[in-house]
């Protein structure tokens, strides 16, 4: 899931999971500075992804199972 917000001339996006019932984790908070096109440059892609690979691992080791919401 992902908000986006504009504050003073700039836009702001947080990305976050609610696939577990036990949390919601957000995975990345970043300024979005291009000015052309909406998709998310890929480092930041790359840093969610491995975010959400470690709250995975984190979720399994604490509740013995890796996804409850689809």
């Amino acid at each position: 899931m992902e908000v986006v917000a504009d504050e003073r001339n700039s836009t702001f996006r947080e990305v976050y999971t609610v696939r577990f019932d036990e949390a919601i984790y957000v995975l990345h908070i970043f300024q979005k500075k291009s000015k052309k096109g909406i998709a998310t440059p890929k480092p930041d892609m790359d840093l969610i992804n491995q975010r959400l690979k470690w709250v995975e691992a984190i979720q399994k080791e604490l509740y013995g199972k890796k996804k409850t919401k689809k």
